[in-house]
Order: structure tokens, then C-alpha cells, then sequence
């Protein structure tokens, strides 16, 4: 689901970017500030972050301590998008294996859609593997297949690089769901 957010943060800028006088400009504050929501990529509880669609307010900064470092409190507002279970959403099959199709939606790498959930599809081994069902549609890499979400879990890995993900369990299971678009095309059939 999308949604905007309004979001207060405290942007860090070294000493050595303020001018002679200890100011800064406004441009550099939001580029820090997107540069951070880069680095942050996501949160459990709004989702991914996307783009800041305004900006609300940059406060007066305060200083750190005596290194000369400043925090600006910075107020935007921000859109976002959160998979939730129940949704029906669509993605690009980017992996095929036996046991199923893991698939990209936006800014989610993997949604992994089992062989259990695809009824009436059977697995066609090969250089190029795929799943066909008995009206002959073909679920490939590259095409672009619409699934229900039935679960999302939050995954968050410390360590040198900080990895935070979604990762979706979909189903073909209902209507309307399955392949949209043949593999190769860059549009959407409606």
C-alpha cells in the first residue's frame, strides 16, 4: 500500500561543510537528508521509503559537541509503500526454480510464489525453465505476473552493510491473478 508520511529527522552535517560563519545551505541539508533515507532504504513500520514529495521545515541547527558537528531537524513529508497480507499486487519474475518462481515488485526483491500455489501449472525443466498451465500460459523470467500477498515478513541483518527487506509469500490462487504480459514486452495487458 502507498501512503505519505509526514517524518522528522535530524540531519548530521560536519563541521567542515559549514562556511566561515557555521552556515549551511538548504540544498546540502536535503541532499544529506535524501542520502540518508538511501541508506536507510525501509522501516517495519512505514515500509519502503520512495521520494520526499515536500519539504515542511529545516530548524535551527544545534551543535554536537566540540568537534563543530551540527544537526538540523528537518520536517517533510515522505511517500511510501508497504506490502500488505490480502493485497493484490503485481511483479516481474526474475528467478525459476522447481519448487517455484520468486518474483520483484517495486522496490521488494522477493516474492516467492510456490508451485503449491499455482494451480493447474506445471513445472517445464530446461535451459530456460518455466511454468505452464492447461490454456498454455507460461510463467518465465521477465514476465510480469499479478498475486495475492499472503504474507509479508520484515527482515533486518546487522553487520557491515545493513540489510533491510521485505520478503512476500504470493499465491495464484483466486481471480484474475496469474501472467499479464508476455516475456519481453515492456507493457502491461489490460
Amino acid at each position: 500500500m502507498f501512503s505519505e508520511v509526514e517524518l522528522l529527522r535530524d540531519v548530521a552535517v560536519l563541521a567542515e561543510h559549514l562556511d566561515r560563519n557555521g552556515l549551511v545551505s538548504q540544498r546540502f541539508i536535503m541532499t544529506r537528508l535524501l542520502e540518508d533515507l538511501l541508506k536507510e532504504k525501509a522501516n517495519k513500520d512505514l515500509g519502503y521509503f520512495l521520494a520526499v514529495t515536500s519539504l515542511k521545515s529545516i530548524g535551527n541547527g544545534k551543535l554536537q559537541d566540540e568537534s563543530g558537528n551540527m544537526f538540523f531537524p528537518v520536517a517533510f513529508k515522505c511517500r511510501t509503500f508497504m506490502p500488505l497480507r490480502g493485497e493484490v499486487l503485481e511483479g516481474v519474475v526474475h528467478h525459476i526454480y522447481r519448487f517455484g518462481v520468486f518474483l520483484q515488485c517495486g522496490p521488494v526483491k522477493y516474492a516467492f510464489l510456490s508451485f503449491r500455489k499455482m494451480p493447474n501449472y506445471s513445472y517445464v525443466p530446461g535451459e530456460n525453465p518455466t511454468f505452464v498451465n492447461d490454456q498454455l500460459a507460461k510463467i518465465e523470467n521477465g514476465v510480469v505476473v499479478r498475486f495475492f500477498v499472503l504474507g509479508v515478513r520484515w527482515i533486518e541483518k546487522r553487520g557491515e552493510i545493513m540489510k533491510r527487506d521485505f520478503v512476500m509469500l504470493a499465491s495464484l490462487e483466486g481471480e484474475s491473478l496469474g501472467p499479464i504480459s508476455l516475456s519481453g514486452t515492456d507493457e502491461i495487458d489490460l
